[in-house]
């Protein structure tokens, strides 16, 4: 049962999607995304304002923030970070994380999407080429493996053979032809971190705000352009 009176922050820009959302009592009560890719750096602490002036809220009356953690987009994250960060700083109120493979399950969870017979729930974070971040859940949502990134090929997953896989994530439509399961090509949003968020608060883990970092998993690698300026 959610804690009465708990108002939660939720912000999600992990992957392409941008998204925020506000959680009263465990219920998403207000919501906002975007899908247009790289708007997350103008967009994120626009839609928070959003939807708080929804509620009728500001920060200050929040009980905490939730971010997701990662791994995903190395500048979505920071941008998720930072905001989050900034808005805890500014109210005096607790920072909480979430994985981003988690909140794929839940999302599968909640809105219905695991199938009959699920074996196994398999969260896809895109990542490059073949590669996605991953591990394997059980249907409940237990996780059962650590998140890493995989290069997919018709070996993986080896153990979940003959099992009805549910594989769900923005990585999940281009391993589709290789493995064997059901395939829902999504993203990550702030709505699916409700249940993963008031959990945490209930239980009291909270992150250390000033040194928090997200789960990247890869190094940033910033490239250098070989045109010549002059």
């Amino acid at each position: 049962m959610a804690s009465k009176n708990s108002k939660i922050i939720l912000i999600e820009t992990s992957t392409s999607l941008c998204s925020a959302a506000i959680c009263e009592d465990g219920v998403v009560t207000a919501y906002r995304e975007s899908a247009g890719g790289r708007e997350h750096a103008s967009l994120t602490a626009v839609f928070v304002q959003q939807v708080l002036e929804e509620r009728a809220l500001h920060v200050r009356d929040c009980s905490a923030v939730c971010v997701s953690a990662g791994p995903g987009s190395y500048t979505g994250l920071r941008v998720g970070s930072s905001t989050a960060k900034g808005l805890c700083f500014g109210a005096g109120i607790p920072l909480i994380s979430v994985s981003t493979p988690d909140i794929l399950v839940w999302k599968a969870i909640g809105e219905g999407l695991v199938p009959e017979g699920c074996t196994a729930i398999v969260p896809m974070i895109d990542a490059r080429r073949m590669e996605v971040y991953t591990a394997i859940y059980s249907p409940l949502g237990t996780r059962l493996t650590e998140v890493g990134p995989q290069v997919i090929d018709q070996d993986s997953f080896a153990s979940l053979r003959g099992g009805n896989v549910l594989y769900i994530g923005d990585g999940a439509a281009k391993c589709e032809g290789i493995l064997e399961g059901t395939f829902v090509q999504c993203c990550p949003d702030a709505r699916s971190m409700a249940p993963l968020a008031t959990k945490k608060f209930e239980a009291g883990e909270f992150e250390n705000t000033a040194y928090f970092e997200p789960f990247y998993l890869k190094d940033f690698v910033a490239t250098v352009s070989r045109k010549k300026l002059w």
